[in-house]
C-alpha cells in the first residue's frame, strides 16, 4: 500500500513583511489554490481526517491525502474552505478550545503577529460547509512541560468543551500535539479521552508498509515556500520521509 500523506497548513492568507517571525507558516490563497488543483488533477482527493480514518485502518485503499490545518484561524475559513469545497475535498482544523474567538496569544511571547481566530458562529460555518474540527487542547500548551493531571486536562477536557460549544451532531475525534510535543504519557491520555487518532509535526507521510501507530502520525509540512512542485515530490516520493531516519 503506498504511503499517505497528511498535509500540515497552518493560515492561509497574504505573505506577511519581510522579517515577520514565522512568516513561513503563512500560506497564500493563491499557491493553496495551485496545490488543492495540482493534487485534484492527479486524481487524489483529499480529506479530514475522519474521511482518511478507514484508509489509516488498511480497510480501504485509494488515491487520497489528509488535510490539516493548526490553531483555527479565521483565515482558513475565508480563504482555504471556498478552495476546499471547489474541489469536494473536506479537511480537519484543530481548535484551540479556551482560545475561541480570540487570538494565537501563545505565540505573543515571539513577536508573531496576532491573528483572529474563528469564533464559534464561524467555527460552526466551518462545520457547515463540510470541514470537520479536531482539538490542538485547551491552551496550546507544550504537554512534556506539564504534569500528568495537567495533560489530562488539555487533553480531555477540550475534547468535551470542542463538543459541547459547537452543539453539533459532529464528533471531535482527532486531536494534533501543540507544537508537535508529545511523550507516552501524552499519547495514552489522548487514546484514554477516545481521539481515534492524533497528529504531530514529525515530517514524514504515514507509512502503510506495517499499521501506523494512530496517535503518533506523522505530517507533510506546507510553507509558504512550497511550490506545486515541491508539494508533489512531498507527497509522491521520498523527500519528505529523509525528515526521519
Amino acid at each position: 500500500m503506498k504511503p499517505i500523506p497528511i498535509l500540515m497548513y497552518h493560515q492561509i492568507d497574504h505573505t506577511p513583511p519581510k522579517g515577520t517571525p514565522m512568516r513561513g507558516l503563512v500560506v497564500s490563497p493563491r499557491n493553496f489554490y495551485w496545490h488543492m488543483l495540482c493534487m485534484w488533477l492527479c486524481r487524489y482527493r483529499g480529506l479530514s481526517m475522519t474521511g482518511l480514518e478507514p484508509y489509516l485502518n488498511g480497510e480501504k485503499e485509494g488515491r487520497v491525502f489528509g488535510i490539516t490545518f493548526d490553531d483555527g484561524y479565521l483565515n482558513n475559513l475565508l480563504n482555504a474552505m471556498p478552495v476546499l469545497n471547489r474541489f469536494g475535498f473536506t479537511s480537519t482544523c484543530y481548535v484551540v478550545a479556551d482560545r475561541i474567538g480570540q487570538t494565537n496569544v501563545w505565540d505573543q511571547h515571539h513577536g508573531i503577529p496576532q491573528v483572529p481566530l474563528m469564533n464559534l458562529q464561524q467555527l460552526q460555518d466551518w462545520i457547515r460547509g463540510g470541514q470537520e474540527v479536531g482539538s490542538h487542547g485547551m491552551t496550546h500548551s507544550n504537554l512534556t512541560s506539564l504534569n500528568d493531571v495537567q495533560k489530562a486536562h488539555e487533553i480531555k477536557q477540550s475534547r468535551g468543551v470542542l463538543q459541547k460549544v459547537l452543539k453539533t451532531a459532529q464528533e471531535v475525534r482527532h486531536f494534533c500535539y501543540p507544537y508537535g510535543a508529545f511523550d507516552a504519557a501524552s499519547a495514552q491520555f489522548v487514546k484514554a479521552a477516545g481521539y481515534i487518532t492524533a497528529t504531530t509535526t514529525q515530517r514524514c507521510r504515514v507509512s502503510m508498509a506495517g499499521s501506523p501507530d494512530l496517535m503518533q502520525l506523522p505530517r507533510v509540512l506546507v510553507s509558504r515556500t512550497t511550490t506545486w512542485m515541491h508539494l508533489l515530490l512531498k507527497c509522491f516520493t521520498r523527500y519528505e520521509d529523509r525528515s526521519v531516519g
